[in-house]
């Protein structure tokens, strides 16, 4: 059987009211009245843009700052409508009333052979039940989210908590009596959920000790993503211990700045060793391997064209998540520079084009101050909007990068990790960098997240406050959104003779072959301007330690983000022993941190590590400490040792 199908677009009537410099309107459906939400309303005059915004859940928007008395050009787009120009409407004139026309777009034909309709709809994400004020007093229930729990696809509310939908979250549902909003409970707002309730972490496998006679050789990708230890931050300041594939230790131990030195060039990295006793096992050794890019003033970073992709979908809208994303966003746009230029992507049922490129900073903190959010995730969609627009503004020679934020739940489109991975690993060789920014509690994807930013030649952090976005954002904006080496991989041959076997402390989604150290064409880690990453690896000694000139050859190997041939670096490591007086406190401080992480992660080679060793080792390395991280992290050991005392209790 043939059938031709022809895709009808909506006809809507848009009111228009305006007053001073404003101009107000109301987007619905002319046949069936209702609301549109999350139509892209963008305004133009003599041709030059002037602002950009998003119906709300309502189909309302506001615009303001007009040119009073003017006459304003108008588009608008709406999902399954064409494209509708209005022009010449009158800023401050009295309300107008817009139609869309019908319009279609012919489809392919289609041959359908057989059809069936499946027993379980795997792809379904929605489903509902309508009820009559009557059924619902027919009912022993009168709680509306305990009642919302007879729908199929919808599990009962236990106490204290909101209905679970497939498809959507608590915070990102609304129920409705007799055409009413009401909330799930009379007179009180249900709690937030746990944070962990929903939440996807990939699952990590510890490295374990491997002897140097079966296999000499260790070679990773480096790692520069922070997002773990502001993401366990916020488990513990909830009270709880976070999950252990929560734990990623590499990322706690480079949330942290350490005093290794620079490199003597630009286009150079920096190479340091240094080791000492393991604390947690004395018997062993703990090496820290350092790598350090050269600081570059934000004043001579080449000029950049960033791409904010926001999510603005329903389960955005608690305030630790699309409020903070553009609380967040507005801390980087006071700190642009004239020569840089942002646009802003949304996604949410669909992707748009909020504000085409400018570099005017009160354009950009006004289009973020209209975004709200609704409607479920099509990332797939956003994400490839935002590398045409990134595109279609690159700077040869610049900081070209995009920059998502989102909670990661994307259940719209092209959703799942193999298929977002794949879009973004097409997308990478077009020069064009990805910054991952997570938020929220509850459905936090954390895993996603991390794949797109590896896969994307690009970072992931999180951000749980605003202080924390000033910190990713602002104070390390050169080694968060400019790459200046690419492809990063470090190698270590141990001498067997030297060394028995050794473990390598995280980096388990780092890891590399062998003769993938010398392939350029295997994508590794990128550092950032003045970006220092640590490696650690406990080590059993062999007999012949102490006899031995060296323990290992180390070597590294980058592409200078300037173009040219890989670069490559090798020294020995030496088994000079260090006075423990003179351990230095990066050393001590990185040590500090793994023993946190195993704890935290309840480790099987956290050997003779407690929270009050750990405590006292921490305190001694804290150093001068000047932003006060290091003492935040002190204390968040006390809350550890608290939770877990009153766990095991």
């Amino acid at each position: 059987m043939k059938c031709l199908f022809t895709l009808l677009v909506l006809c809507c009537t848009l009111s228009l009211t305006a007053q001073a410099d404003c101009i107000a309107g109301t987007l619905v459906d002319k046949e069936s009245g209702k609301p549109l939400p999350f139509a892209t309303v963008q305004f133009f005059f003599n041709g030059k843009f002037l602002h950009g915004m998003t119906t709300d859940l309502d189909g309302k928007f506001l615009a303001c700052g007009l040119p009073k008395r003017k006459q304003v050009d108008l588009q608008i787009d709406y999902t399954g409508c064409a494209t509708l120009k209005v022009v010449g409407v009158l800023v401050g004139d009295k309300s107008v009333e817009l139609e869309i026309e019908r319009g279609g777009v012919l489809l392919e034909e289609i041959v359908v052979k057989e059809f069936k309709k499946p027993l379980i709809e795997q792809d379904n994400t929605t489903s509902g039940q309508r009820m009559t004020s009557e059924d619902v007093r027919n009912l022993p229930k009168r709680n509306v989210s305990q009642i919302s729990g007879i729908a199929a696809g919808a599990s009962p509310a236990p106490a204290n908590r909101m209905a679970s939908m497939r498809g959507s979250r608590a915070n990102a549902k609304q129920y409705y009596v007799d055409g009413v909003s009401v909330g799930a409970t009379a007179g009180s707002q249900m709690p937030s959920p746990d944070p962990e309730v929903n939440e996807q972490y990939n699952g990590i496998a510890e490295n374990g000790f491997k002897s140097t006679k079966e296999e000499q050789i260790s070679t990773i990708s480096t790692d520069v993503d922070r997002a773990a230890y502001a993401n366990v931050r916020r488990f513990l300041n909830s009270g709880q211990l976070p999950p252990a594939d929560a734990v990623r230790s590499e990322e706690m131990i480079n949330y942290f700045k350490y005093e290794d030195p620079n490199p003597e060039t630009k286009d150079d990295v920096a190479l340091r060793t240094e080791f000492m006793t393991c604390p947690w096992n004395p018997q062993n050794q703990l090496l820290r391997v350092s790598a350090k890019t050269m600081p570059i003033a934000t004043a001579d970073i080449p000029a950049s064209n960033l791409v904010f992709l926001l999510d603005v979908s329903g389960s955005m809208s608690s305030t630790n998540k699309l409020p903070l994303v553009k609380e967040s966003l507005k801390l980087l746009t006071q700190s642009l520079r004239q020569e840089d230029k942002v646009s802003i992507v949304v996604y949410a049922g669909a992707a748009g084009l909020v504000l085409p490129a400018t570099s005017d900073p009160g354009a950009i903190i006004a289009a973020l101050d209209e975004l709200n959010s609704g409607g479920s995730t099509a990332g797939g969609a956003g994400i490839e909007l935002a590398y045409k627009t990134a595109a279609e503004n690159f700077i040869e020679g610049g900081n070209n990068r995009i920059i998502l934020a989102t909670d990661g739940d994307f259940n719209v489109g092209v959703r799942n990790q193999d298929a977002l991975v794949k879009l973004i690993e097409q997308k990478r060789e077009t020069g064009i960098y990805l910054t991952v920014l997570g938020f929220g509690t509850g459905n936090y994807q954390e895993g996603t997240m991390q794949l797109l930013a590896d896969k994307g030649n690009g970072n992931h952090g999180y951000i749980d406050s605003p202080a924390e976005a000033r910190k990713v954002l602002v104070e390390e904006f050169g080694g968060t959104l400019y790459t200046v080496a690419k492809d990063v991989k470090l190698q270590l041959e141990f001498n067997e003779k030297a060394i028995a076997s050794y473990r390598l402390i995280g980096y388990e989604n780092r890891l590399l072959n062998t003769e993938d150290f010398d392939d350029d064409t295997k994508d590794a880690a990128e550092m950032g301007a003045g970006h220092s990453v640590t490696v650690l690896y406990e080590l059993i000694p062999a007999r012949g330690f102490k006899k031995a000139d060296a323990m290992a050859d180390l070597r590294l190997r980058f592409k200078p983000n300037t173009g040219g041939p890989s670069q490559k670096i090798s020294e020995p490591v030496a088994t000079d022993y260090t006075p423990e007086e003179m351990i230095s406190n990066d050393l001590l401080w990185s040590a500090a941190v793994a023993e946190f992480a195993m704890l935290l992660r309840g480790s099987e080679h956290k050997g003779e590590a407690t929270w009050t060793h750990c405590l006292e080792m921490a305190k001694k390395a804290q150093g001068e400490d000047a932003n006060g991280y290091r003492a935040e992290m002190i204390g968040l050991i006390k809350t550890a040792q608290e939770i877990d005392g009153e766990a095991r209790r």
